[in-house]
């Protein structure tokens, strides 16, 4: 059966309403939240500070360490067994790669900056929203940056490019492709693309173009968080 009308009543390039916000945590170094649809993710900087075992450590540069957590009451209907998974373990890496190109911690050798990514609601998105709250949080936190980092998933269900794809369509049953993808939104640069499904190439570069675009929406909404607190 075609996909021609989307769950949620959203147009197939349309975005869940956004929202973000940064210093939401008074004692951390840097800390921003961030909203997209009913995915709620918060994330906290803490450092520079001596990175233990020492061996771990990086005499050229400060490290980046990401700890990405679904807390248990987040799930949509469902409990979420508390702690880490192999899940949680995958897209705390997958968040450090997505956004190493953009932070310059050559200041900081031998040191490490924690960022922990709590997600308090989720809806489908969460590794593209912490991503997102992450990177206003290190800029919060006054650390050197190329640019922000934007993130956002892509679907193809039957034969539709889905911008922003929610739960329902994560768990529909047919032929479904789910794209996380993460950029600079100035340059287009790519740091994060995954893809669960099969897409065709013209499929996907239509999902590239769709990513982009949204991307361009998230960053103007994390500019305009960071102008409200510091341009005050």
């Amino acid at each position: 059966m075609p996909y021609n009308k989307r769950f949620d009543g959203r147009k197939f390039d349309e975005l869940r309403e956004i929202s973000a916000e940064v210093g939401v945590i008074p004692n951390a170094d840097g800390s921003a939240k961030f909203k997209i649809g009913k995915t709620i993710a918060i994330a906290a900087v803490y450092g520079p500070r001596v990175l233990h075992p020492r061996f771990l450590q990086d005499p050229t540069k400060g490290v980046l360490r990401c700890n990405y957590n679904m807390m248990s009451f987040s799930g949509s209907g469902e409990r979420v067994r508390p702690g880490p998974s192999r899940r949680s373990k995958e897209i705390s890496h997958i968040t450090e790669k997505a956004l190493e190109p953009v932070l310059d911690l050559s200041e900081f050798p031998s040191a490490v900056v924690d960022v922990y990514i709590e997600l308090l609601q989720t809806d489908a998105g969460t590794r593209c929203a912490g991503i997102t709250a992450a990177a206003l949080a290190l800029a919060d936190a006054g650390f050197p940056m190329k640019d922000l980092i934007s993130a956002v998933a892509v679907g193809r269900i039957e034969d539709k490019v889905v911008l922003d794809v929610s739960k329902e369509e994560e768990d529909y049953e047919g032929g479904m492709a789910d794209i996380p993808i993460a950029m600079l939104p100035r340059t287009g640069e790519i740091t994060l693309l995954q893809m669960d499904g099969l897409v065709t190439l013209n499929e996907l570069k239509e999902v590239l173009k769709s990513a982009k675009k949204a991307c361009e929406q998230i960053y103007k909404v994390q500019k305009d968080a960071l102008r409200a607190r510091y341009l005050k």
